[in-house]
């Protein structure tokens, strides 16, 4: 059945809002100057977090962001059953520190809103190297 899921994005210096639902911090580390109990949360779900390798390769560089998009995908695909909890929330709010708008959270959004297309991508059927 198709019901709809609202999932947002925000960054943790944000006020939180009674819309936010469960408030899910998905980067590995703290953020910069934010004490523990000032950030509104309900799960820290670091284990959804690129790794450190990928994170480092990226380096939020625009120009990495497509291959970026493609290699965390690839580990998110470990991450199926976590994912798949999250999946199941009504109302969902990303967190993360960074201040671009190409992060981490972008790529489980975009996961969790096209979960049959991420399976198949898990799976190796689906073509995401389009032609290269």
């Amino acid at each position: 059945m198709g019901r709809m899921q609202a999932i947002r994005i925000k960054r943790v210096y944000e006020a939180n809002s009674e819309t936010d639902g469960y408030r899910i911090f998905v980067e590995r580390l703290w953020p910069r100057g934010m004490r523990k109990e000032d950030l509104k949360m309900d799960l820290w779900a670091r284990d959804l977090a690129p790794s450190d390798d990928l994170r480092r390769w990226y380096s939020h560089d625009p120009a990495r962001w497509e291959e970026f998009r493609k290699r965390y995908r690839q580990e998110l695909c470990q991450k199926k059953e976590d994912l798949e909890k999250l999946r199941n929330m009504d109302n969902i709010t990303l967190l993360v520190a960074s201040r671009g708008e190409l992060n981490g959270a972008v790529v489980i959004k975009e996961v969790l809103e096209n979960w049959d297309q991420f399976r198949s991508f898990c799976s190796g059927t689906d073509d995401v190297s389009h032609g290269q």
